[in-house]
């Protein structure tokens, strides 16, 4: 089993995305989570998992629990070590720097030596106190008849979690900020939502992504440094010029991508997300960011039709899809045949929520 540090700032998305690279994802704290089963290629491309560690076992979130853990666990590793604790969101009050000497003097004592440069291994202490998020627990995602705890909706949780360093997530994110990229319209998507809706849709080595709104290119970005071949198209000619300059800065590069992989093949074109020129079934997902409460920039649509016409070349495109806009088009994909897989909402500022669809 593994242990899974999340972000912190929505929980149940944060699963929701994990999922892409683990199996059997389960949340037991506020930003902590459990997993049956990781890909750690695939963590390293995971937006709001900061880290995976194999779970050597959880207690109460205070440093006795944990100490006496760390004492009875049975340690099947040899070399130098170093433990790094962290306390979520500063709930639990344990010190974290305490907590790092102490079981560090317990790993000591059963034989490992210290390195705190450039260990062998890497123990990590999550300590974490508070609430479940409601919405980490309601949904199709997250009603499981196996919860492992049998909490109930919003119970108050502490647990300390043990585990060995696995694989975390590549931060580089800084360096795709929609500012720095060589091409840039306000209100283009931020590389930790592109990186997470990518790999929501499924975005991989193998894997196909059409965005027929593609804008800036953020998503397709993201879905290529993932290793995904990745199309797309938008109605203005400048924006899929300045898409293709985005894709060609970042995926034409002849080192590998931060998290490993080989980046993916792009195509790029000018065209109406209604009236797609591609054959059925030719992508493997769909992902796209819908006009925010503004009149289509595709003269002949009104909003409503074009995301209703959207949602239908992409059913015929594709098996799945990732929507994002201001409202819930959740009717209008269902009126598509689409199924809702999940659904979140995500506020971005006072005056802006977006949902983003899941859609089967």
């Amino acid at each position: 089993m593994y242990l899974l540090e999340l972000g912190g700032e929505d929980d149940a998305f944060a699963a929701r995305e994990a999922a892409s690279a683990a199996t059997g994802v389960d949340l037991v704290g506020p930003s902590v989570a459990l997993a049956d089963a990781i890909v750690p290629e695939r963590v390293r491309g995971l937006a709001y998992t900061h880290r995976a560690s194999d779970l050597l076992g959880r207690t109460d979130a205070d440093l006795t629990s944990a100490r006496t853990l760390l004492e009875a666990a049975t340690l099947e590793r040899e070399g130098s070590i170093a433990v790094r604790a962290t306390d979520v969101h500063g709930e639990s009050g344990v010190d974290t720097e305490r907590a790092e000497r102490e079981l560090g003097q317990v790993l000591v004592d059963r034989g490992f030596s210290v390195d705190l440069e450039d260990p062998d291994h890497v123990l990590r202490a999550v300590f974490s106190a508070g609430r479940l998020e409601a919405d980490a627990l309601d949904g199709d995602l997250f009603e499981r008849e196996d919860r492992r705890d049998g909490r109930a909706e919003g119970n108050a949780v502490s647990i300390c979690a043990l585990g060995w360093l696995a694989a975390a997530s590549v931060r580089d994110f800084g360096a795709r900020a929609p500012t720095d990229k060589p091409f840039f319209q306000p209100g283009s998507m931020d590389p930790l939502l592109a990186r997470a809706v990518a790999n929501i849709a499924g975005a991989k080595a193998g894997a196909t992504v059409l965005d027929p709104m593609c804008g800036t290119g953020g998503v397709l970005v993201e879905a290529g440094l993932l290793g995904a071949d990745v199309i797309g198209t938008d109605a203005q000619a400048k924006m899929a010029a300045g898409a293709r300059t985005n894709l060609e800065h970042f995926l034409e590069r002849d080192e590998p991508s931060p998290t490993g992989v080989s980046r993916g093949d792009w195509h790029v074109g000018r065209g109406d997300a209604t009236r797609l020129p591609l054959p059925d079934d030719s992508a493997d997902a769909v992902v796209f960011d819908a006009p925010y409460g503004r009149q289509s920039k595709v003269e002949t649509h009104r909003l409503e039709d074009l995301v209703s016409g959207a949602l239908a070349q992409a059913r015929r495109v594709g098996s799945r899809a990732v929507v994002v806009a201001d409202r819930s088009w959740a009717s209008e994909a269902r009126e598509a045949g689409w199924e809702l897989e999940a659904a979140f909402e995500r506020r971005v500022h006072r005056s802006l929520t977006r949902y983003v669809l899941v859609l089967e």
